[in-house]
This record gives structure tokens, sequence and C-alpha cells, in this order.
């Protein structure tokens, strides 16, 4: 039996996340969702924006993948490349190292709240948000904080959310939101990589690359692997079969006759983290294919696009002006029609830009211009550049 013919593991692969959210979507469509109507006429107007935002971001359409590796970057500062610089030539090893960091970095990656910034001691320069908790992560790596030139699992279960608030310049007056469940991640994932075997993250570097096929892996593997052998690490909420499902909810639209029914995946920092082992891999000579096997991400950015432009309107009034958990109906539903209209949206924003799928996959039109999209509408239309709903983040899931 294929290890995904379980229940369990059946959700932990990406197309799970894929059909689930288009039955959701489904739904939408049809004016069955509960808490959102669905209005595809504004999609025409959506698509021309991420066009513009793609030209105006890469005049010359040479749109690198969304990944991590774009923050490390931020300012124009290219930091991985100086840190790179001190390891050994070895290319297998500069992976590793390239995985330990971008594990740590996207796992640190979560909403970090509207007030916090970071400032970079090295240039003066202040990020704040995604860009601020990279720049912030790569300093710590640099620095030895999660050990000495790599991520040490001992060093990461000792990791205390105090370590992190010094790291990312937190406090009362720089409030960073969920430290403690950063923490916590941190301090799981060190335990889990014991309880493998495992002595650094960028282990897996050596795992998905026996898993190789003349020279080639499919995106794909790479996520299953990190859901596989990396599961333990989030906070239980679903269980199946014994197994965590990590960022996997209910919603009552999944219809199913096992034990799956009911059950939604999205595994967002996981296929962030999927996205950004991609480089590594193919610069230490392993070619990754079917990227468009990968979803897009069911972030606020993203999803803030689709509700700046209308394409998704709340049924209940006073919806936007108050706080929601990421377990509730509203949060999951976004999600996941969030996810479907990225797929959706892709060959509309290929078309416009004259592009064919296999030059500018779903990892470039969220790079170059759904992302910055969202975030471009949150500048325009609210004060603080927030999303325009608001979830209560604990540090794991957005």
């Amino acid at each position: 039996m294929r290890p995904e013919a379980t229940a369990a593991a059946a959700l932990l692969t990406p197309e799970a996340v894929r059909e689930r959210a288009q039955e959701l979507y489904g739904l939408g469509l049809d004016h069955r969702l509960q808490g959102w109507l669905v209005q595809p006429e504004a999609m025409a107007a959506t698509a021309d924006l991420v066009a513009e935002v793609v030209r105006a971001n890469y005049p010359d359409l040479q749109v690198p993948f969304h990944a991590r590796w774009r923050h490390f970057a931020a300012g124009g500062h290219d930091r991985w490349a100086a840190l790179r610089a001190r390891l050994p030539e070895d290319a297998a090893e500069r992976a590793r190292a390239a995985f330990d960091l971008v594990i740590l970095s996207v796992l640190l990656d979560a909403g970090a709240g509207m007030a916090w910034h970071y400032r970079e001691a090295a240039t003066g320069d202040e990020y704040s948000k995604s860009e601020g908790l990279a720049v912030a992560s790569l300093a710590m790596f640099a620095d030895g904080l999660f050990g000495p030139g790599r991520a040490d699992p001992e060093r990461l279960t000792d990791l205390t959310a105090e370590d992190l608030a010094l790291g990312f310049q937190a406090g009362p007056e720089n409030p960073l939101v969920g430290l403690d469940g950063r923490a916590d991640l941190l301090q799981r994932l060190g335990r889990t990589l014991i309880a493998a075997g495992m002595d650094r993250p960028g282990a897996l570097f050596d795992l998905l690359a026996a898993e190789a096929v003349d020279g080639a892996l499919p995106a794909r593997a790479i996520l299953v692997a990190l859901l596989r052998h990396l599961g333990p690490i989030w906070p239980g909420r679903e269980v199946l079969e014994g197994v965590n499902l990590g960022d996997c909810w209910r919603h009552p639209g999944i219809r199913r006759a096992d034990a799956t029914a009911g059950l939604i995946p999205f595994h967002k920092l996981s296929q962030w983290l999927a996205y950004s082992l991609v480089e590594p891999l193919e610069e230490a000579g392993i070619r990754v294919t079917g990227l468009d096997a990968l979803t897009g991400l069911p972030e606020y950015r993203n999803g803030g696009l689709f509700l700046d432009m209308g394409v998704l309107r709340p049924r209940e009034e006073g919806i936007l002006a108050r706080e929601h958990a990421p377990g509730d109906i509203l949060v999951v539903e976004w999600r996941a029609l969030t996810v479907a209209l990225l797929d959706a949206i892709a060959p509309m924003v290929r078309a416009r830009l004259g592009l064919a799928a296999e030059d500018f996959p779903l990892a470039r039109v969220l790079e170059g211009g759904t992302w910055h999209a969202g975030r471009r509408l949150a500048r325009e239309r609210r004060a603080d550049g927030g999303p325009p709903l608001k979830v209560v983040s604990d540090g794991t899931v957005f």
C-alpha cells in the first residue's frame, strides 16, 4: 500500500489542498458558503492590477520564484551571498546550510503584527513584517543563536521566547505577535529532529536528494517530505490515525465517506517552505519539476487582494471590523477561496503578460504580482497597511 493510501497521509499532499479548496469555491459560486459571496465578475479588474504590478516590479518579466530568499535581499543587500561566502565549497554542505537557514526563517515567518519593526545593525535600515522577520532571522543564524554555523537540534529545544525577543528587538515598545508560539515551534522542531535521528534541519536535503531520479525531483515530493518528517512540530489541532495534520481545519462543506470528512488542509507555512527549498536544491544540481503541483499560499496578502478588489464580499456587515480565530468558518472559507482564486487568476495574468504557463508558473505569479498587489492595496486603503480581515495569530499559521 502506498503511504498516501491512508486517510491521514492523503491530507498531507498539495492535491488535497487544491481539491478541497476547489470544493468550497464551488459552493461559493453557488452562493452556499456561510461567510462570503463570490463575485467572479471582479476577477478581470483584479487580473489587470496583478499584471500591472508584475510589469512595475519586473519590467523584463524575469520574475524569480516566490521564496524566502527574496526577503533576505530586502533593501538591495544580498545578505545570503555574504553568509554563503563563509561556508565550505562543498555543494551539499552549502545546501544543508541553506536548508538550515530557510527552514528556521520560514517557521519564524508568521504574521508579525502591524506595530513591530527591526533595525539592522550593519546598515541602520529598518524593516517590518516579512522582510523584517527575514533579516532578523538571518542575523540570528549568522550570530550563532541556533548553533555554531548551523541549526543544532539540542540548541533549538532550549530556545525561549526571551531569546527570540532579544534577536527580534521585540518588547513592550516594539511588540511582536506570537513570540511564544514561535519559540514553541522551534522547540518542537528540535525535539522532532532528535527523535528522528536527524542532526540538523539540513539533513532533509540528503533525504530529498536520495529521492531524485536522474537528477530530477518533483516539487510535490518536497512538500510531502516536509509534512511527513516535520509534521510533529505543529501544535496539536486535528489528529487523524495518530497523525498530526498541522495546518488543517474543519468545514461542513467538505463531504467524504471516510475519516477525512469535514477536513480541509492548507499547509501554508510548509508550502512556503517547499517553494523556498527549490533554489538550494537546484543550486546543488537537483532539477525541481512540476512546480505548479504546489498551490497558492492562503495568507493575508493573497487573500486580502481578493477582498480589497471585491471578488469576495462578506455576507454579514461588520465582519471586517472584528477579530477572528484561524479555525473560524469565515477564515477557513477565506483561505480556501484564496487557494482556488489564485489558480483561477494565474492564466488570466499570463494572458495579459503574453507568457506561457511553463515560463510563468504559479510561483512566479505569486512573487511578481498577487502578493505585492495585496500589499499595495493594503497600504492604499488602511493606515497601518494591515489586511482587510483581522485574524488572531499564534505565530504558527499566517
